[in-house]
């Protein structure tokens, strides 16, 4: 398979603008799949992109934006915080959420983001993606309902 294309989501990484935000999109529709396999896909997706990412040349040290296998990871393990039957209100949070941890990179996510290599470029991501999901996961257990069934 051809890192590359793995690397960009199948050319997703190549979308203007923000391909970021692209690569964290097109997995939303998986979260009608429920929780256990957004997790199981999140960290396939995970372990995928390290393989890829790490067979890029030189590319991985400068994260540059069309790798988006990292955003499509961190997504899902977000989405996987959401009950069986997610909302749509719920799905918009998981991608609100880890789009806002991907960003701004608050204190875990900045120190994954400043490792090197294909260590650096999928961390920072699986470590926002966990973060959305600790919330989403403490705000559904005192809102019912809000996020899904």
């Amino acid at each position: 398979m051809n890192p590359r294309l793995i690397a960009s989501v199948f050319g997703i990484g190549h979308l203007r603008p923000a391909p970021g935000t692209w690569g964290s999109a097109v997995v939303l529709p998986l979260a009608l799949l429920g929780p256990l396999p957004c997790l199981v896909l999140g960290l396939l997706v995970l372990l995928i992109g390290f393989w890829a990412v790490g067979r890029l040349p030189g590319d991985a040290e400068a994260d540059p934006g069309w790798i988006v296998v990292d955003e499509a990871a961190g997504q899902l393990l977000a989405l996987a915080a959401l009950p069986a039957h997610p909302s749509l209100l719920g799905i918009a949070a998981a991608f609100l959420l880890f789009r806002a941890f991907d960003i701004l990179k608050p204190g875990p996510v900045g120190w994954a983001d400043r490792q090197h290599g294909a260590l650096g470029v999928m961390l920072d991501d699986a470590v926002a993606g966990v973060l959305a999901a600790l919330l989403l996961l403490g705000f559904g257990l005192w809102q019912p309902g809000v996020l899904g069934q």
